[in-house]
């Protein structure tokens, strides 16, 4: 069954959950030490939060410190959404990537706000979790469909990392 398809279909249940954490999708950088993952009923995306100011700071974050963006689009209701966050965070290699090599810009995708203006900007995106890799400067260099990312019931450690790996910037001289 499509992944889009099941996480409509837990949309009720999911929105009626408590939100145990407000991390909020400000800009992360998976800095420091692998945290547990977090459950499907707590807070990774928020609604409220200004997706075109966020990615801007992001990329000017980007550029500051030679890296480059990720948006990681999504939406709490999506349980694939907490599962890819869950990757990022607590395997210490794709962490490591990713603090030494993007920023990382959540881009809510949900009823209360699909950021239909930001996301035209962008290739259309069939499911959910969506990953754009940008350069510093803003361009998109890259779509990726996170289905690609999946094995059976997860993210796949390799395929990830060999995903973050190939499209990070080269290392200064």
């Amino acid at each position: 069954m499509n992944r889009l398809l099941i996480a409509i279909l837990a949309l009720p249940a999911i929105l009626t959950s408590s939100s145990a954490s407000a991390q909020g999708g400000v800009i992360v950088g998976p800095g420091g030490a692998p945290a547990k993952a977090v459950g499907i009923s707590e807070r990774i995306f928020e609604p409220a939060r200004n997706a075109s100011k966020d990615i801007a700071d992001g990329v000017k974050l980007a550029a500051k410190q030679h890296k480059r963006v990720i948006l990681d689009v999504g939406g709490n209701w999506c349980p694939w959404c907490h599962k890819l966050d869950a990757t990022f965070r607590t395997d210490a290699a794709i962490a490591r990537i990713l603090k030494d090599s993007y920023v990382v810009v959540r881009v809510n995708f949900s009823p209360e706000n699909e950021n239909r203006e930001v996301l035209s900007r962008y290739p259309k995106i069939e499911g959910y979790p969506h990953l754009f890799v940008l350069d510093r400067k803003g361009k998109l260099l890259h779509s990726q469909d996170t289905g690609l990312l999946e094995t059976g019931d997860h993210h796949d450690h390799d395929k990830v990392v060999t995903f973050l790996s190939k499209w990070a910037p080269e290392p200064r001289r």
